[in-house]
């Protein structure tokens, strides 16, 4: 008998194909895994992979147990994001006795990218609001190590200038014992920007732009991460800011850092549980993902901060079959107390975490809630091999295109102060959906492009252009 489970990954799609000269009663055949071999990993140790592995050297397991275990255990190794392509094969050596060949292809590691890069939180926002100002720009060069000694390690060196300047430093080591469970991370930064949003008004930002530096922020934190098994992680961070505004500014808004304070200091502890099922992290299409969080900044007010903040978010991806896909996103955020600095406001707006057609907005509260559901059709998958590319890394070339219909709603809580100034209460307070149909394309190196045309409770409309994936 020779058996062979062949995983080769595109773009989100698994493909496994399994040749077998057995019989279905073969199934619970006792099975030895004699080695495991690994090949393609020129700069990647082989423990890095190994950890990602269910069964070991010597383990003795089902022939089905293989099946199952062998198609998550190549997505594991595929989620480091360390390789273009992954596969592993089983091959009998002798009656019950296995070897593992586990085959990857390795990403080019390092990326001295320059910053070319908007001031404002979205292209969206940018071009509606600004009239795509090219002076808003920031320029700069930042240095990605990814693989950072062959070990996962990851090291980022930034510098950017122009309307915003910045300076920082990041060095992650996820694996500092054997068991690889053990991980930390220190961060460095220090930013001077000579623009600096300011107010919120009708729910879009006022800024302050000069000559001279606004605010000048240092910030420092190191986090330690528990990686408890394959899926679930565990991080504490301590925290440390620094920043100083200039005397116009609380003339413009005392409460940016309350009662017309020019410095703010704090120290935060931060907690953070991340559960990840997903298939792929780059663009999921089967699993779930919950993750938690709890920060406390500061804990006197005598410093002007004393804030804590719980924010909750699940995730649900579905393969219903035929290249349909189905996947629903929820998150809520909680913080207390809700008189806050401006500095320290929340909002739907940033990151991700904003309801689709509501781009140019920012929803600013104490509290919130969201839900984006998606149905998507995979509609082009292919991957080209460009041999001509004199760099091995980038030979892989793979394309997907998803067709999607979405629909989002949420709901904010305003902040005290705005409901007794009577501002930025057209968004708040109510129910805000959007919903349209879009393309997804899918490159390689985990980039997403998201091509959008929303349409909005308040009875707005617009194309949006993101690069990240949904959520």
């Amino acid at each position: 008998m020779v058996w062979k489970l062949s995983l080769l990954f595109v773009l989100g799609s698994l493909a496994c194909d399994t040749h077998a000269n057995s019989a279905p009663g073969d199934s619970s055949q006792l099975i030895r895994v004699n080695r495991i071999l690994i090949v393609g990993n020129k700069i990647t140790r082989d423990r890095i992979i190994l950890r990602e592995l269910s069964v070991k050297t010597g383990d003795t397991l089902r022939f089905y147990q293989l099946r199952a275990f062998l198609p998550l255990d190549r997505n594991k190794i595929y989620n480091l994001r360390l390789f273009n392509t992954v596969e592993i094969r089983a091959l009998e050596i002798g009656p019950g006795q296995i070897d593992l060949l586990v085959e990857v292809s390795e990403r080019w590691y390092t990326f001295p990218l320059p910053i070319f890069e908007l001031s404002d939180r979205n292209f969206n926002e940018w071009v509606q609001n600004y009239n795509a100002d090219l002076s808003r720009v920031n320029y700069g060069i930042k240095l990605y190590q990814y693989n950072f000694r062959g070990r996962n390690e990851t090291l980022k060196i930034g510098a950017q200038f122009g309307f915003s300047r910045e300076f920082d430093l990041s060095y992650r080591i996820p694996n500092l014992d054997r068991q690889q469970k053990h991980g930390l991370r220190f961060d460095l930064g220090y930013s001077e920007p000579k623009n600096l949003a300011y107010f919120t008004n009708d729910h879009k930002l006022e800024f302050l732009r000069l000559d001279q530096s606004v605010r000048v922020s240092r910030s420092a934190s190191i986090t330690y991460s528990y990686r408890r098994n394959f899926y679930q992680t565990h991080s504490f961070s301590v925290g440390y800011r620094n920043a100083d505004i200039i005397d116009s500014l609380p003339k413009l808004n005392p409460n940016y850092y309350s009662n017309e304070a020019t410095k703010q200091q704090y120290l935060s502890l931060t907690y953070s549980f991340d559960y990840n099922r997903q298939d792929v992290f780059a663009y999921p299409l089967n699993g779930f993902r919950f993750y938690a969080f709890l920060s406390q900044n500061g804990f006197t007010t005598d410093r002007g901060v004393k804030q804590t903040e719980v924010n909750l978010t699940y995730a649900r991806y579905l393969n219903l079959g035929k290249n349909f896909y189905l996947s629903n996103f929820t998150a809520g955020y909680w913080s207390n107390p809700a008189r806050q600095p401006y500095s320290l406001y929340a909002a739907l707006g940033y990151g991700n975490q904003f309801i689709r057609g509501y781009e140019i907005y920012v929803v600013e509260g104490s509290q919130f809630l969201i839900n984006k559901t998606t149905l998507k059709k995979r509609i082009f998958s292919r991957t080209w091999r460009l041999e001509r590319m004199p760099l091995e890394q980038f030979r892989h070339f793979p394309l997907a295109i998803y067709w999607k219909v979405y629909g989002d709603i949420g709901r904010v809580e305003n902040y005290p102060q705005y409901e007794e100034e009577n501002i930025n209460q057209r968004l708040s307070n109510r129910f805000l959906a959007g919903w349209g149909s879009g393309l997804d394309l899918v490159l390689a190196y985990d980039a997403v492009i998201r091509l959008e045309y929303t349409f909005t409770r308040e009875s707005t409309r617009g194309f949006f252009f993101h690069l990240k994936k949904e959520f």
